[in-house]
């Protein structure tokens, strides 16, 4: 299966308007990881500032841990220079406790 593409709310990262989301096939191994959570999880990243943990060519990546539902959730992410969308590569519970 390929990359599912979305339109959201329109939500801010890194003072850049973000209104896609990309859902790479890769998220497909983690079976209790919906694109409605994911969609969820990219809007709680509404408003931040965050550095990449890497960048190469026009992409930067970053790792993101998240708490929604009372659950913790890992997410990898993209943002790709002069773009609209962010890219989801993957998204996880994450089982380690919650940090303060």
């Amino acid at each position: 299966m390929g990359r599912r593409e979305f339109k959201i709310r329109p939500i801010r990262i890194n003072d850049r308007l973000i209104s896609e989301v990309r859902i790479d096939s890769h998220v497909e191994k983690h079976k209790e990881i919906t694109s409605e959570l994911i969609i969820e999880l990219i809007a709680e990243l509404d408003g931040i500032e965050v550095r990449p943990e890497k960048r190469k060519e026009s992409f930067e990546y970053f790792v993101t841990q998240l708490y929604f539902g009372n659950k913790n959730y890992r997410l990898v992410w993209l943002l790709e220079d002069l773009q609209i969308y962010v890219g989801v590569i993957t998204a996880f519970r994450d089982r380690k406790k919650r940090r303060a």
